[in-house]
């Protein structure tokens, strides 16, 4: 994400597609490898359930009142959090922010979708990685191991809806930021007219 494509020439300018389309890719590509970092992270630190075999591929349970899946949860939605937050920080000061050639009208908005639709992706592919994490050992011990066999669970979400906090934090941030940034330039403004009327 801290690559960006050539923007635009001048403001009243239309951006060619292909160059709407360069911005858009830039924060979803960038969020989506993100992604896999955060997917790496949440299947190391996440704890697991313990299993015992108890039959040919059937385990159960070692202690019914484990936390470990809402530990895991909570790692997720963690991590999902700083991943938002990292997202919307890194999209906004180097994709969104006002300088003094602003991205026309339609580079904001690809910008503002891809780091959107990259939040998603990212929390999907998160999603995706950790929970392949450990998972060939589940399935090997699960298949083949003796009755009475110690092992760890696979690592799975319980709470789907900890997907929405990455898309979610990133929101909040661009959102925060363009409210901030029209609220600072009003001020200019309001500066700049009151300095004028006093040298008039």
């Amino acid at each position: 994400m801290d690559m960006a494509p050539v923007r635009a020439g001048a403001a009243g300018e239309r951006p060619a597609a292909g160059a709407v389309a360069a911005w858009f890719m830039v924060p979803l590509a960038g969020s989506a490898l993100l992604g896999l970092l955060a997917g790496f992270i949440w299947g190391e630190v996440s704890p697991r359930a313990v299993l015992q075999e108890v039959g040919t591929g059937t385990a159960q349970l070692v202690n019914a009142e484990t936390t470990a899946f809402i530990v895991a949860d909570a790692w997720f939605c963690l991590i999902s959090a700083v991943a938002g937050l990292i997202t919307g920080l890194l999209g906004w000061r180097f994709l969104l922010a006002p300088r003094a050639r602003r991205p026309a009208g339609a580079i904001r908005a690809a910008c503002a979708a891809g780091l959107i639709l990259g939040a998603v992706a990212g929390a999907f592919v998160m999603l995706w990685l950790g929970e392949r994490i450990g998972l060939s050992g589940y399935d090997h011990h699960l298949a083949g191991s003796p009755n009475g066999t110690l092992f760890p669970a696979s690592l799975s979400l319980g709470a789907k809806s900890a997907l929405a906090f990455w898309p979610m934090a990133t929101a909040i941030v661009i959102l925060v930021g363009e409210w901030s940034g029209r609220r600072s330039q009003r001020v200019q403004d309001a500066d700049g007219s009151s300095a004028g009327e006093r040298s008039s």
